[in-house]
């Protein structure tokens, strides 16, 4: 990636981001805490770092519309949808490993 200039590099950087939102769109069976669990972050966390990137460059994007963008659908719905109760060692795991953000 080293030889790679940087306006390519941003745009293959922004092809794999789509890729793995559409993984996860694809993907529901995997619960967020499944995620946090296994690797620290989640399809929120997704969300905020694509919020703190707009706030960085000036461009509104609230936490809805990011979470919008990231889950495919509204947070509220996706919840809805399938989002299931964490069992209590999902609960267990995720207090054992909590990241710190």
């Amino acid at each position: 990636m080293k030889d790679i200039d940087a306006a390519t590099r941003t745009e293959l950087e922004a092809a794999a981001f789509r890729r793995l939102l559409e993984h996860l769109r694809e993907r529901t069976d995997v619960q967020n805490i499944d995620l946090m669990n296994l690797a620290g972050f989640c399809r929120n966390c997704l969300s905020n770092w694509l919020k703190d990137a707009a706030d960085a460059k000036g461009v509104a994007l609230s936490k809805d519309e990011s979470r919008e963008y990231v889950y495919g659908m509204s947070y509220e719905e996706w919840k809805e949808r399938h989002q299931k109760e964490a069992s209590p060692a999902q609960m267990k795991s995720f207090e054992e490993s909590k990241p710190g953000h």
